[in-house]
């Protein structure tokens, strides 16, 4: 009769064990899939997409191009890669290969066939200057005599008496020399301004890629040609101790923060062209290039372009 209770009582036990083990599991079951249901009835996160600033930009300029150096990305462009007239954007061109050529130091003097250029800068027949202060005063007031100075000066300077027009030819054909080697593969030099050479034919063409390619380049290796351009007015002194008053020809220069340098280009053929350099965190330097815009058109366009780059780097 003992043996019979006991093993009464321990059946019990394993009845009691196991429908507490099938009531635990019961429960556990009912948690998770009430748990499941409330994620269902509950919105999960929505990843938040920011417009691009640049979506909402107008602007008139034929091609446009917006480069962050720093990062190697291209923020906007506009038919980046069609080839127009640059205007005095090859004046850039003239620098940078002039600083390669001889020491910033030395002297280049002013003669009757700089001065034949077209377009009067206030430059004198005989006026020795620096090579840096002519450039600065060039690129600054995008004189045509000063750099047809410089050209006269420094090209073909392996042969002996050179006349005027292979001396030129010679320093166009280092330009060229230097595009290829930074890689603008759509841009030529046809000569050292910019200038038009015809109703037809313009004095350089290039896209808005290659442009920003180019003052990417000169930034890194010759920073110092853009220094001048800084400036709304800068009085340059030649070695004659002769003041010049340069006026920028970039008529938003003020307007830009974090401004690095500057150059503006007009022809009948290129219209309304620009090129700027700023620096809206530091060590970060942004170009934006804008081409075939119109003679005012170019500076609201670049306006518009800079305070997207900003917007653009705020929301990154």
């Amino acid at each position: 009769m003992h043996n019979f209770k006991l093993l009464t009582n321990k059946f019990e036990i394993r009845i009691f064990s196991v429908l507490g083990a099938i009531l635990v599991g019961l429960l556990t079951f009912s948690f998770v899939l009430g748990t499941q249901v409330q994620r269902k009835n509950v919105s999960s996160p929505t990843k938040v997409v920011v417009a691009d600033p640049f979506d909402k930009v107008e602007i008139v300029a034929r091609a446009a191009y917006v480069y962050d150096v720093r990062n190697n990305q291209m923020l906007y462009a506009k038919n980046q890669n069609d080839r127009m007239p640059l205007a005095s954007l090859t004046k850039i061109m003239t620098a940078v290969v002039a600083m390669e050529i001889v020491p910033t130091y030395s002297t280049i003097v002013i003669n009757q066939a700089a001065i034949r250029s077209n377009g009067d800068s206030g430059l004198r027949v005989g006026e020795r200057w620096s090579l840096n202060k002519l450039l600065d005063f060039s690129l600054l007031t995008s004189s045509n005599d000063g750099v047809q100075a410089v050209a006269l000066a420094l090209g073909a300077l392996s042969q002996t008496n050179p006349t005027e027009k292979i001396a030129v030819e010679d320093f166009v054909s280092q330009m060229n020399k230097k595009a290829d080697e930074i890689g603008m593969k759509n841009t030529y030099y046809f000569n050292v301004t910019g200038l038009d050479e015809s109703n037809q034919k313009g004095g350089a063409y290039g896209t808005s890629e290659d442009v920003a390619k180019l003052f990417s380049y000169a930034l890194k290796t010759h920073p110092e040609i853009f220094e001048a351009t800084t400036q709304k007015e800068v009085k340059i002194t030649s070695l004659d101790n002769i003041v010049h008053v340069a006026k920028n020809t970039d008529l938003v220069v003020n307007h830009i923060p974090g401004i690095k340098g500057s150059k503006t280009g007009f022809t009948d053929l290129a219209g309304g062209n620009l090129v700027v350099a700023f620096d809206p965190e530091l060590g970060r330097p942004i170009i934006i290039s804008v081409l075939g815009s119109t003679e005012i058109d170019r500076f609201k366009d670049m306006i518009k372009l800079v305070e997207a780059s900003l917007e653009k780097i705020q929301t990154q």
